[in-house]
């Protein structure tokens, strides 16, 4: 099938598809004598296996170590389980983060009185200035 239909089937855009194989996240597709790209039901598998990790965050790198696992069938799920629990660890980071920027902002909003005067602390914490 051409990249249309196995975008079309896998929920993975054509420019993406593209994109993976440049960074050899998937090989490269074999091409027809006409020299469009040609693809088969395992690529197509293989597209949804990397747009749903891609989904649940795994970067470009993380899937390709879950792609060999998937590949390596005499694999420990203990390998898998390691990488999808460094996964967890960073977004729980991620959230920690984001949780503390929340929370600075909210006190900097409440501190802002939000009317036509020029005083702002969000601009003076901003500035590095004593909010």
């Amino acid at each position: 099938m051409r990249i249309g239909e196995a975008a079309a089937r896998s929920g993975v855009t054509a420019k993406t598809i593209r994109y993976y194989e440049s960074v050899g996240l998937i090989p490269a597709a074999t091409r027809t004598d006409g020299g469009y790209r040609d693809y088969d039901d395992n690529d197509v598998q293989t597209l949804r296996f990397v747009h749903r990790a891609r989904g649940l965050g795994f970067s470009v790198r993380e899937v390709g170590d879950l792609l060999a696992l998937w590949r390596d069938r005499v694999r420990a799920s203990a390998d898998v389980k390691a990488v999808a629990a460094r996964h967890v660890a960073a977004i729980e980071r991620k959230i920690d983060e984001l949780s503390a920027m929340r929370r600075t902002l909210g006190d900097l909003m409440a501190r802002c009185h939000g009317d036509d005067r020029p005083e702002c602390p969000i601009l003076d914490d901003l500035a590095g200035g004593d909010a």
